[in-house]
């Protein structure tokens, strides 16, 4: 099992500790990307990092609207970095994040 995160089309920021990506899926749920996660408790942050094998880096242009974010890290600064400078997304200031 391992820190892993789906994003999906509609806009869920899905997080656990999988085997496989795909085992965070729900029905009806549309993967646009992945990668692994860690939490930084001195600065308070999430980060997301890498990619999914399955289906790529996360395709954050495709969200529109609110990123929806489970509510265990309301308060924490959330950024993503991929394997390039380009890659790089400051989630918490690109979005508009609801927690669920």
């Amino acid at each position: 099992m391992e820190p892993k995160f789906i994003l999906t089309l509609d806009g869920y920021l899905r997080i656990g500790y999988v085997r496989m990506h795909k085992d965070l899926l729900l029905p009806k749920d549309t993967c646009i990307g992945g990668g692994y996660w860690e939490v930084d408790h001195v600065s308070n942050r999430l980060l997301l990092s890498r990619r999914s094998y399955d289906y790529g880096k996360p395709k954050w242009t495709l969200v529109t609207g609110n990123l929806y974010v489970p509510k265990e890290y309301r308060g924490m600064r959330i950024e993503y970095e991929g394997d390039s400078l380009m890659d790089y997304c400051n989630v918490s200031d690109e979005f508009e994040i609801s927690y669920y």
